[in-house]
């Protein structure tokens, strides 16, 4: 393995973006989407990326190793009164699943968010995303609770732990 690299996605990283989540979401269940990938044409994408580029409180990150994408994480601001927060998503593709890169990005995250006033971090986890969660944990976020049935695959329901970072 290459050695992985870690930069802001540029609205040339359009495409790739897409694929790359596309094949996250058809190797697990832990996404809120599947095989599908995101319902965004590459050109809506590449206007998405840009807007993240100009707003302080967002960051999309990407994880290549050489010039193959090979995660992502993200920060979104919530609106007016809650703009001291964000939302936070985080993915890799499965064949790179334990070898660090969730974690790397996570710090990018977190870095990036107290550099720019960013006071608190939420997100949402699949309560049996074990290995997840312990990430999560290792960088400080803790379970505010658990949203049942958060998410439906099929005829399947699947809980949600809701966690948090506190920055202030």
């Amino acid at each position: 393995m290459a050695q992985i690299t870690i930069r802001e996605a540029l609205p040339k990283d359009a495409e790739a973006v897409l694929a790359c989540l596309k094949q996250a979401g058809g190797e697990t269940d832990n996404l809120t989407f599947g095989s599908e990938g995101l319902p965004f044409t590459v050109e809506q994408e590449r206007v998405f990326l840009q807007e993240q580029q100009a707003n302080d409180h967002a960051v999309f990150l990407c994880a290549w190793d050489g010039n193959h994408l090979v995660g992502t994480a993200s920060l979104h601001p919530l609106p007016r009164r809650m703009y001291h927060r964000a939302e936070l998503g985080i993915s890799v593709i499965k064949a790179y699943w334990g070898r660090g890169i969730g974690s790397q990005l996570l710090e990018q995250v977190i870095a990036y968010a107290k550099a720019h006033g960013i006071e608190l971090l939420n997100l949402d986890v699949r309560s049996d995303n074990v290995r997840a969660i312990h990430l999560y944990e290792k960088h400080g976020f803790c379970s505010i609770g658990t949203s049942p049935a958060h998410v439906k695959i099929g005829s399947q329901y699947a809980d949600c732990v809701l966690m948090y970072l506190d920055l202030r």
